[in-house]
């Protein structure tokens, strides 16, 4: 089993920034990919970011391309976003994920495991 916890959200102003924080503990070594997900009430959970362990590929959504930036640390079994220029469209509760098998990196239903979230608001 992989447990992830998220930290970094907070309350920030249109145009600032955040840095999301993802810690991974038990089996890491079985984690082959990781992302960021979000939601918001009401809203299917969806796509921000992943990054491949294993050679950092890295894939964004078109709604984040050039503002959010995914990265890990892999001695550390951590992932972090790095969320540039925010927008009140970017508020939603944000989750870490990890996937064992390559799969559909963008794809809810290809990852394994999940964190708790961690609440981004951003106000206009």
């Amino acid at each position: 089993q992989v447990q992830l916890v998220e930290s970094g959200g907070g309350l920030v102003q249109a145009g600032g920034s955040l840095r999301l924080s993802c810690a991974a503990s038990g089996r890491t070594s079985s984690i082959r990919n990781m992302g960021w997900f979000r939601q918001v009430p009401g809203k299917e959970r969806e796509f921000v970011a992943s990054i491949r362990r294993i050679g950092g590929s890295t894939y964004y959504a078109d709604s984040v391309k050039g503002r959010f930036t995914i990265s890990t640390d892999n001695a550390k079994n951590m992932l972090y976003l790095q969320m540039n220029s925010l927008k009140p469209e970017d508020t939603a509760g944000y989750y870490c994920a990890a996937q064992k098998l390559d799969g559909g990196l963008a794809l809810v239903n290809f990852y394994d495991y999940w964190g708790h979230r961690t609440q981004v608001t951003v106000s206009s």
